[in-house]
C-alpha cells in the first residue's frame, strides 16, 4: 500500500506539497476502503519528520524519516494559508463529492455481489426491477458534481435493497444455526 506524505492546508492532495511517498508492505489484498491503517507523525527538534504507518489488522509496521530538503519562507506559508481560506468552500465541496463517489462505488460493488447470493432469488420480479432501476440511477448520478444527488441515489438504492439485505441476514443466520438445538 502506497502512503504519500503531503504538506499543505488544502483539502485535495493535488493542491499540497509532496514530502515523501513510501510503500507499506505485507498488507493482504482487500477491497477498496477496507484497509485500516494508522499513520503517526512525529517531528523531532531537528526538523526531521518521522512517519509510521501500521496495518491495524496484521500489525505490519513501517517507518520513514523525512528530512527537510528545503523550507518554506514566511511569505510562502502566508500565501498557502490565504489560498486555503479562499478556496475552502470549493475544496470542501469537491472532497464531499469524491467521498460520495467512493461510497457509491462500494454500494454498487456490494449490490452486484448480493445479486449472486441465494437471497436474490427469493425476491420478486418487481423487487429485482426496483433494485436494477436504483442501480442504474446511481450509476448515472455517480458522475454528478453535486454530492447531494449522489447521496440521494445511494439512499434510494439502500431502500430498494432493504429486503435483499434482510434475506441475506436471514440466510446467514439460518446457516449459522443449522444443526444447532436451542
Amino acid at each position: 500500500m502506497l502512503i504519500h506524505v503531503l504538506q499543505g492546508e488544502r483539502e485535495m492532495a493535488r493542491d499540497c506539497r509532496s514530502l515523501a511517498p513510501f510503500d507499506l508492505k505485507d498488507i493482504a489484498p482487500m477491497p477498496a476502503g477496507m484497509a485500516r491503517i494508522e499513520v503517526r507523525f512525529l517531528i523531532a527538534a531537528n526538523g526531521i519528520l518521522n512517519v509510521t504507518a501500521r496495518d491495524q489488522r496484521t500489525g505490519a509496521e513501517q517507518s520513514l524519516d523525512v528530512k527537510p530538503s528545503y523550507g518554506l519562507t514566511d511569505e510562502q506559508v502566508s500565501r498557502m494559508i490565504q489560498e486555503s481560506f479562499e478556496k475552502a468552500e470549493d475544496d470542501f465541496r469537491e472532497r464531499q463529492t469524491r467521498e460520495a463517489r467512493v461510497e457509491a462505488e462500494n454500494i454498487l460493488r456490494a449490490t452486484e455481489k448480493a445479486k449472486q447470493s441465494d437471497a436474490w432469488l427469493e425476491l420478486s420480479d418487481d423487487e429485482h426491477a426496483a433494485i436494477d432501476r436504483a442501480v442504474n440511477e446511481l450509476l448515472v448520478a455517480q458522475n454528478a458534481e453535486d454530492h447531494h444527488i449522489i447521496l440521494e441515489k445511494i439512499e434510494a438504492l439502500n431502500q430498494a435493497t432493504g429486503r435483499l439485505a434482510e434475506n441475506m441476514m436471514n440466510t446467514a443466520v439460518r446457516g449459522a444455526l443449522k444443526g444447532t438445538k436451542i
